[in-house]
C-alpha cells in the first residue's frame, strides 16, 4: 500500500504540533521524570526527538533521485534485520547531549524552533520526490510517515509521568497504526485496546497478558 503525500505530511505536521504542545508545558521538573525509555528521562527523550527533527530538515533540503529502497514500513525492519542490539552507547550519547543544557529547558527551547522549520520543508517538498537518511532511500511521503510514527511513539512515552499531559492527535496516531499493521506486530488487535494501547503493546512499551502473547508476532521497534 502506498501512502499519498497529503496524508503522510498531515499527520506528520499534527505529530510534530503534538509534541510542540506537549514541550511547551514541560516543567523543568517535567524534563527530570522517568520516560517510558529504559535510561532516558523526559528530557532525554525530546533531546532524542530533536536530533529526528534535525535529520527531516536535512534530508528535505537533499533531495536525491530514486527509486526508493525501503518503503515507510521496511524501513525499521531493516534497523531489526541489522541486528543492532547494543542500545547502551546511544542511550549514553543521548543523555549526554540533553544533560549539556544547564536545566533541560534548552531541549524544548530547540525543539520548538527546529520542529516548525521541518514542518514547513516538508509542506514545501516535492510530493513525488527522494531523500536519503541512515543509508536508506526513501519517497518523501515515506520518510515524512517514518517521522511522524517516531513522533508518536515518543511522545506517549513522554507522557508516562507527566499528569494532564496533551495525548498525540488521531491523524499522527492512525500513520503509526498503519506502520505498526504493516509490520505485523499484532495478528489479531483486541476491539477493547485503544489506539494507544495497541501503539505501547505494539511496540513493546506496555506487556503483553498470556493470550495477546499467544496472538502476537511481538515486534518492538522505535528505541
Amino acid at each position: 500500500m502506498d501512502i499519498d503525500y497529503a496524508t503522510a505530511c498531515g499527520g506528520f505536521a499534527t505529530a510534530y504540533e503534538g509534541v510542540d504542545l506537549l514541550a511547551a508545558g514541560l516543567s523543568r521538573h517535567d524534563l527530570l521524570a522517568a520516560s517510558r525509555c529504559r535510561g532516558w528521562l523526559v528530557a532525554d527523550v525530546l533531546n532524542h526527538v530533536l536530533a529526528d527533527a534535525q535529520r527531516a530538515l536535512i534530508g528535505l533540503a537533499s533531495p536525491v533521485p530514486g527509486p526508493a529502497t525501503v518503503d515507510f514500513a521496511s524501513y525499521w525492519r531493516a534497523f531489526a534485520d541489522a541486528g543492532a542490539d547494543d542500545e547502551v552507547p546511544h542511550i549514553w550519547a543521548v543523555r549526554r547531549s540533553a544533560a549539556s543544557f544547564r536545566d533541560g529547558v534548552g531541549n524544548v527551547v530547540l525543539w520548538r524552533e527546529t520542529s516548525p522549520a521541518a514542518v514547513r520543508a516538508a509542506t514545501a517538498a516535492d510530493p513525488g520526490g527522494f531523500i536519503t537518511t541512515q543509508d536508506h532511500v526513501l519517497s518523501v511521503p515515506d520518510f515524512l510517515v517514518t517521522l511522524a510514527t517516531e513522533a508518536v511513539i515518543h511522545h506517549l512515552d513522554m507522557t508516562v509521568n507527566v499528569p494532564n499531559a496533551p495525548a498525540p492527535h488521531p491523524d499522527a496516531l492512525n500513520l503509526a497504526v498503519m506502520t505498526l499493521d504493516r509490520l505485523g506486530t499484532a495478528v489479531d488487535r483486541p476491539p477493547e485496546w485503544s489506539i494507544e494501547e495497541y501503539v505501547l503493546k505494539a511496540t513493546g512499551r506496555l506487556p503483553l497478558t498470556p493470550k495477546e502473547q499467544a496472538a502476537s508476532l511481538g515486534y518492538p521497534l522505535l528505541r
